[in-house]
């Protein structure tokens, strides 16, 4: 069985790439029919925060990604946070000293420095030496006997090469002599990254490594690990770097790159989803418009491209509009746009909510879209802008929304075939059609001459508040 990973630091906000990240380890888990783990990497105990891992968690629920095994649903191979697996790796840090795989190197950070220096002076990769690689038991009991601080290095096959199959980028080869002996263990007893992360994959049977580009450069020494360790090595496959539309490597210079961020700007989670599994991948057809099952039944690892993908902002909210238009009912649309009504300061029920919704939502791109579009159904006192007074303070525009008053006068309701009737009777009475007849109406009822529909407006807020508005305007205009 396919069994994949996804493995967060809870340092920060769900960054867009590795949500990607999450979401192609998700419908290639799918798409297989396997597993799915979540593992927290918390080791950084300075960064590492609960409150981050609670909201990676919920970000990553709200996208539709959901986990097998993880630290909020158990599983077989748990623990899932790295700082409750410290005594497992302490046993396979013993493994790798009895079978000689690594040495304490003494190297003060000052020493490790100056041989950087000279090997970028000399023109050469920075590498460790391997100055403390051969010491003699001699001088390793002098060292401890000073107090001097030690790291654990893992001793490097000098020369060789590590050769593996990545299911995107092909065979990738790397010459060891680059990177020379690395650490595993730093002075204070800590494991680091590319050594727990093996033993962690390893023990959780993880088939599939699936994770950025980034990360290309710890395969091969993850890789001598899992030797090392006698462990099963997993299937690679490193995921085409994100860019911004400048072709530089997305970041914050570019506007919102967390989800979080695009939750609170009102994108909804079925574009997030759709969006996201585009970064890298495209479907076989045209329709770039899929749901999670589609996206699920269609998508292969070996079908994602090398080349960098290029994050679209317009393209993802054009995506976002025809969810919120045309894809989610309109009970679950109200549902979610609650809060941005009332964060907007729209207070009403639900079902008055789900009515402007009706009204504008052909309208919308993002759930922030709201503020503005919304705005005629909510606030009756408003300014009325230049071109609404230009057509108010003309003689003709004032009698039409005169006439239109004396038609609604007596009027208990009203709806959008009642203001088709009326505006019809105003065009024969008056003469008038076209703008000069409906924008003097829009004008009084909304303070601008564009926006929504009116007479889906009229039959939204009532007959009471359609009279208010236009009596205020032949107040105010006459």
């Amino acid at each position: 069985m396919v069994r994949v990973r996804f493995a967060p630091s809870p340092t920060g906000y769900l960054h867009l790439g590795n949500a990607r990240t999450a979401l192609f380890n998700y419908i290639y888990g799918k798409h297989t029919g396997g597993k799915l783990i979540l593992r927290i990497e918390d080791t950084d105990r300075e960064r590492s925060k609960k409150e981050f891992e609670d909201l990676l968690i919920d970000d990553l629920k709200w996208l539709g990604i959901e986990w097998d095994e993880g630290p909020d649903v158990g599983g077989d191979y748990g623990p899932y946070r790295q700082s409750e697996r410290n005594e497992i790796y302490k046993e396979y840090v013993e493994k790798l000293k009895n079978s000689g795989h690594v040495y304490k190197c003494f190297c003060t950070p000052e020493e490790l420095e100056e041989e950087r220096k000279k090997a970028l002076s000399e023109g050469r990769p920075p590498r460790y030496s391997g100055k403390c690689r051969n010491l003699t038991e001699e001088d390793i009991k002098d060292y401890e006997q000073e107090g001097k601080p030690y790291v654990w290095r893992f001793r490097v096959p000098d020369g060789e090469f590590i050769i593996f199959e990545d299911l995107i980028k092909g065979t990738v080869e790397i010459n060891v002599d680059e990177f020379g002996d690395f650490v595993i263990v730093r002075s204070d007893g800590s494991p680091v990254y590319n050594f727990v992360v093996v033993v962690d994959d390893a023990l959780m049977k993880i088939t599939h490594v699936i994770r950025g580009e980034d990360h290309l450069s710890n395969t091969p020494k993850q890789i001598l690990i899992y030797r090392a360790l006698n462990f099963n090595e997993p299937k690679f496959a490193h995921l085409p770097i994100i860019l911004g539309e400048d072709r530089s490597k997305l970041s914050k210079r570019h506007g919102a790159v967390s989800v979080r961020a695009f939750r609170d700007d009102g994108y909804v989670s079925e574009a997030m989803f759709n969006g996201l599994s585009l970064l890298g991948w495209h479907p076989k057809g045209d329709n770039e418009v899929l749901d999670k099952d589609e996206i699920i039944k269609e998508f292969d690892i070996e079908d994602v491209h090398n080349a960098p993908a290029v994050f679209d902002r317009a393209k993802l909210k054009w995506l976002n509009g025809v969810y919120i238009r045309e894809k989610l009912d309109i009970d679950d649309l109200t549902q979610r746009a609650v809060p941005f009504f009332e964060g907007f300061g729209y207070k009403a029920d639900f079902d008055y909510y789900k009515k402007v919704l009706l009204a504008i939502r052909d309208s919308l791109e993002t759930l922030m879209d709201i503020e503005e579009r919304a705005k005629p159904f909510f606030v009756d006192e408003f300014h009325y802008d230049e071109e609404a007074q230009k057509y108010l303070k003309e003689e003709e525009g004032y009698k039409v929304i005169q006439v239109f008053y004396d038609n609604l006068k007596e009027l208990d309701s009203i709806d959008r075939s009642t203001f088709k009737s009326i505006t019809k009777k105003i065009q024969k009475d008056l003469g008038v059609k076209g703008k000069g007849l409906f924008m003097p109406i829009r004008s009084a009822l909304t303070g601008t001459t564009s926006g929504v529909d009116i007479a889906l407006l009229v039959e939204v807020i009532g007959i009471e508040r359609v009279k208010e508005r236009i009596k205020r305007a032949l107040e105010y205009f006459g």
